[in-house]
């Protein structure tokens, strides 16, 4: 890794099939270790049920309510501050309950990779 800043560009969100907003804030290969994106969640919405086989996740939850799915812990509610730790393979989405965009930050260790990404059926989850 080298000396950088990487400055913010909301002009790069794009909306990501998980159903969210997704800002890639830093994910290079000059920075394997970590991905960090900044995700979007529109009141009333619930993203795709997946899973990452290979990278942890962590949501970082910087505004908005949500209620967080994640294999091993019952459905909980989350706010500004609260950190949900994803361990690789474990089932996991998340819903915005409040009235104003749900905002968190996706880091990823390693980077994410799209092809790490598997949408789940409701009926693949125990």
């Amino acid at each position: 890794m080298q000396v950088k800043i990487l400055r913010h560009d909301a002009s790069k969100e794009y909306f990501f099939q998980e159903g969210c907003y997704i800002n890639e804030l830093s994910n290079h290969e000059a920075d394997g270790d970590l991905s960090i994106a900044r995700a979007r969640v529109e009141p009333g919405v619930t993203t795709r049920l997946h899973r990452l086989n290979h990278s942890a996740e962590r949501y970082c939850i910087l505004s908005g309510t949500g209620r967080v799915e994640v294999e091993g812990l019952p459905k909980q509610i989350v706010t500004a501050g609260d950190v949900v730790l994803i361990p690789p393979g474990c089932y996991q989405r998340i819903s915005n309950t409040g009235d104003e965009d749900l905002i968190f930050l996706a880091l990823c260790t390693p980077c994410f990779q799209r092809g790490d990404y598997i949408e789940l059926d409701e009926t693949e989850i125990v």
